[in-house]
């Protein structure tokens, strides 16, 4: 059993992180449990406590979503497509319940329900606005006099004035008079679009333009009451309710407030009547300069929850406490192209991923929280981590590295970087046995040693770090003529060995970074290199397709792997080194037996190129991380498995053995039905014989075959097509067959599943055997006849005599 586990011959899924937000407005429905996300021709329903996506509203039409809308009862969920068709969703349970033309020329832009959930307007990219009869389901107003796209609806919260609000790309906003159909009053006074607004009461809106300054109206008299100066891009804001302690944002006195999330990625309250900023929420010392990549496109409130959501440019979805603005979770709707990704956390609770931009993210596996990490200014290439866990390193293409440390509560900060390369650092490795160094490797074909003082990694620990601290290479060699594509250290720290675009992996001494000895035998660029943690041995992968091992004293190749048929990217040792495990650009992973040589299981998992593949401590669990943008957490199954197989072996023993106890006793209804189920055809055939061969079988036959159930009678079918094919078994068919036809209506028969299949299978050979039997016929006739002429000239000759 020991020598069992220690083989894995399987991985399964046991969890997919894919892009569940791909851009656009994001909506919560009004419990605050589920969230509405599109994702290019899906609209992903998300349990916003768990991260899972419940449902999927999919376009049949392969067109973008390009606008959606949730009811404010919760019941109806429109999605608008590319297409020019609107689709009205039972969310719930996935299912569209109608279908019908937006009669617009040009997309769906924006859509917004009224207040009873009846009315429905849709803005399109054509300038015009229609109403739509959710009960009736007819189109009630077709507005015309906007100019350019409709990007914003409202309808006025008070159903009694029957009135809409709209801003289209002339930055004014339109009310319209569904009575008259026309509009009847514009306010001008902004000089950008108009992203949102928001009614304070009755008789007041408040509305947020994309540059600078927001505007309350006076709906009575259409004029501005008041500007407030935001000296920012604001994509979105929201009303603080009247009722609430909101005096930890800044909200002193009675007045209407309102927060605004824009340009800077951050959010900031604002006193109408004073005009003036109350609160702004700190930021985070690492992301000042990268402000603008935060930007916010999208804020809502929701009150059951007691939140403040809030959707940046990079996809990521922020839940703040609405009371106190402080962080409780964070979510990534989408990852882009992941680059690497690695297991972290003592007890591997969650992972450390680098994706196609200069911010790293760490998920916790069991709630999906995601923190986002500033620091990098470039594209994060590469990831490693040390050996405990707590700490890790990143390099990037801004030609520098970063050491961060998890806390205890989770939280990650950075607490030293290092700059010195001339080009952008592609691999990085961890010391394995303390936090003494790092290893970095660039496009600038050199390999750099950085050392880090014991100092740091105590006062990382205690968390007395206040800023990064610098770290100094100790040793820089040149090492190959080409790119050098990974890097990695011996498990007793004293080596050090490279592989590079030119072909050759070559193995270093840790101490002076000396060249002891190269490996050369691979027709490509060499992608992986990796240390046996047992065996004196490398490994390394190439962009040939294949994987090989290397002795480290002489240098000599012991093993070539095959299989793979496009490049191999990455390998890891797995099994306590017993097996490899690589990943190919094609998409596929493969688990490799070293001591025999073969391939015991294919994996296919991914789409594109698998850049990731890490696995845990345990070496029970193995992460992957591709450019399709998924992330796939896979579990060693095999012990399952191979339980599975004991289980279902023993059952058909057991099964066999009551057939055969059922065959002795003539019990051969239950002995049909048991070699159905065990999908014998063999055996059912035998029973059939068996029947048969019995007084009165054809009786007895009918009576069993009749009283099969209908997917009984289906297997029977599809087995008799077989037994028809042979002229042994033929008779047992045509028996079958005639029982079928004679007790089954046609209309019946024709219900049947693969009954057309069946059908054309036996016609040929029924007839070729009815042709045999006709023959047999003649011949026997014939014989039949040459005795009778025989008999009778015998006796003629007796009655010559």
């Amino acid at each position: 059993a020991g020598a069992r586990l220690s083989f894995p011959s399987s991985y399964a899924v046991s969890r997919k992180m894919e892009p569940f937000y791909k851009g656009g407005r994001v909506q919560i429905n009004r419990d605050g449990k589920f969230m509405f996300c599109p994702c290019g021709t899906k609209l992903n329903v998300i349990d916003v406590d768990h991260v899972v996506p419940r449902c999927q509203g999919k376009h049949d039409d392969e067109e973008d979503i390009s606008s959606f809308v949730l009811s404010p009862d919760d019941e109806i969920l429109v999605t608008g497509s590319r297409a020019l068709l609107l689709k009205q969703w039972n969310w719930r349970e996935n299912k569209c319940v109608r279908t019908w033309k937006a009669v617009h020329t040009a997309p769906v832009a924006s859509m917004a329900f009224d207040a009873t959930s009846t009315l429905l307007a849709t803005g399109g990219c054509d300038s015009t606005i229609k109403i739509w009869d959710m009960i009736k389901q007819y189109c009630t107003h077709n507005l015309k006099g906007s100019s350019g796209v409709v990007h914003l609806v409202e309808f006025h919260p008070d159903t009694s004035r029957l009135q809409l609000f709209s801003s289209s790309i002339d930055y004014k906003i339109r009310i319209w008079d569904l009575k008259s159909s026309k509009c009847v009053a514009l306010l001008d006074g902004h000089f950008s679009a108009v992203t949102s607004l928001a009614f304070a009461d009755g008789n007041t809106l408040v509305s947020f333009p994309q540059f600078q300054i927001c505007m309350v109206w006076d709906l009575k008299t259409r004029e501005s009451k008041r500007t407030v100066p935001v000296y920012e891009s604001v994509e979105a804001a929201i009303l603080l309710p009247e009722k609430g302690d909101f005096s930890q944002l800044g909200v002193k006195k009675q007045g209407l407030h309102f927060v605004t999330a824009g340009s800077k990625g951050i959010l900031k309250v604002w006193e109408v009547a004073t005009a003036a900023c109350v609160y702004t929420q700190p930021v985070p010392f690492e992301s000042k300069e990268e402000a603008s990549e935060r930007s916010l496109t999208q804020c809502m409130l929701v009150p059951e929850r007691n939140e403040i959501v809030t959707v940046s440019v990079e996809h990521n979805i922020v839940l703040y406490d609405a009371q106190t603005l402080q962080l409780r979770k964070q979510l990534a709707g989408y990852n882009d192209e992941v680059l690497d990704v690695k297991f972290l956390g003592p007890g591997d609770s969650h992972i450390v991923v680098a994706t196609n931009s200069p911010q790293l993210k760490v998920f916790e596996l069991a709630t999906s929280h995601c923190q986002i990490l500033y620091g990098h200014t470039e594209t994060v290439l590469a990831l490693d981590v040390f050996r405990k866990g707590l700490m890790f390193v990143s390099c990037a293409k801004d030609k520098s590295l970063r050491v961060w440390r998890m806390n205890k509560d989770g939280r990650v900060i950075c607490v030293a970087q290092g700059l010195g390369h001339a080009h952008g650092v592609g691999a990085v490795s961890c010391s394995r046995l303390k936090e003494s160094f790092i290893v970095t490797s660039s496009q600038d074909c050199t390999i750099k040693i950085w050392n880090i003082p014991e100092s740091l990694a105590s006062k990382a620990k205690a968390a007395l770090i206040s800023s990064p601290e610098t770290l100094h290479a100790k040793v820089t060699e040149r090492g190959h003529d080409k790119d050098i594509n990974s890097v990695t250290v011996s498990p007793n720290d004293k080596l050090i060995a490279t592989g590079s675009q030119d072909r050759l992996a070559k193995l270093w001494s840790c101490s002076d970074c000396s060249l002891l000895g190269v490996f050369a035998g691979h027709k490509r660029g060499i992608w992986c290199v990796q240390f046996s943690p047992v065996d004196q041995v490398l490994a390394t992968s190439s962009a040939d397709g294949t994987l090989k091992l290397w002795g480290l004293r002489d240098f000599s190749c012991l093993k070539t792997f095959e299989g793979h048929d496009a490049s191999v990217l990455k390998i890891i040792f797995v099994s306590r080194g017993t097996q490899l495990l690589s990943s190919g650009s094609d998409g596929l992973l493969k688990l490799w037996t070293i001591k025999t040589n073969e391939c015991v299981k294919t994996l296919d998992g991914h789409e594109d190129k698998i850049w990731g593949l890490h696995s845990n401590k345990q070496d029970d669990m193995v992460v992957t991380a591709s450019s399709d943008s998924c992330i796939t957490l896979w579990k060693d199954v095999t012990e399952t498995e191979e339980k599975e197989a004991q289980a279902k072996q023993e059952e058909q023993i057991m099964k066999e053995q009551e057939l055969s106890n059922l065959l002795h006793e003539k019990r051969y209804l239950k002995a049909l039905g048991l070699a159905i189920s065990l999908d014998r055809p063999h055996t059912v055939l035998m029973v059939v014989k068996a029947i048969l061969k019995e007084t009165d079988g054809r009786k007895h036959l009918e009576e069993n075959i009749v009283r099969l159930r209908k997917d009984q009678k289906e297997a029977v079918l599809t087995f008799l097509v077989t037994w028809n094919t042979n002229s042994r078994n033929c008779h047992e068919a045509q028996a079958v067959i005639e029982t079928l036809l004679k007790h089954e209506a046609p209309d019946s028969l024709l219900q049947y599943s693969g009954i057309k299949a069946a059908v054309e299978s036996l016609l040929p050979y029924t007839e070729r055997h009815f042709q045999r039997l006709s023959r047999l016929l003649q011949a026997s006739m014939f014989i039949d006849f040459m005795w009778q002429n025989m008999r009778l000239a015998d006796a003629a000759q007796q009655e010559d005599v």
